[in-house]
């Protein structure tokens, strides 16, 4: 049981990094500072945006309009911080 809340803890972790790779991606982006054009700026930007849309597209949605400012990541990067530490003080605890 400790093996699969440790993957599940990893997969977290990694889910994490990727959220903060998209909201840096879009900054670059949007301030031109990659090429959209190349293919491979292109592929990397579609990869993060196909990983981190659908947990963002719902919080975009309940969140009001901030004129132009996206903390959609930041409130994704909350609740996974919640998720994990209620795994590891919560339920591991439990099954030890």
């Amino acid at each position: 049981m400790i093996a699969l809340i440790q993957t599940i803890v990893m997969a977290l972790d990694i889910y994490w990094w990727l959220i903060i790779a998209s909201a840096i991606f879009s900054w670059l982006y949007a301030f031109n500072v990659v090429n959209p054009r190349n293919q491979f700026v292109g592929s990397v930007g579609n990869f993060l945006f196909r990983v981190t849309e659908p947990a963002l597209r719902p919080i975009r949605r309940i969140l009001p309009d901030l004129g132009g400012i996206d903390i959609s990541p930041i409130i994704l990067l909350l609740i996974l911080f919640f998720v994990r530490q209620f795994i590891l003080t919560t339920v591991a605890p439990a099954l030890i």
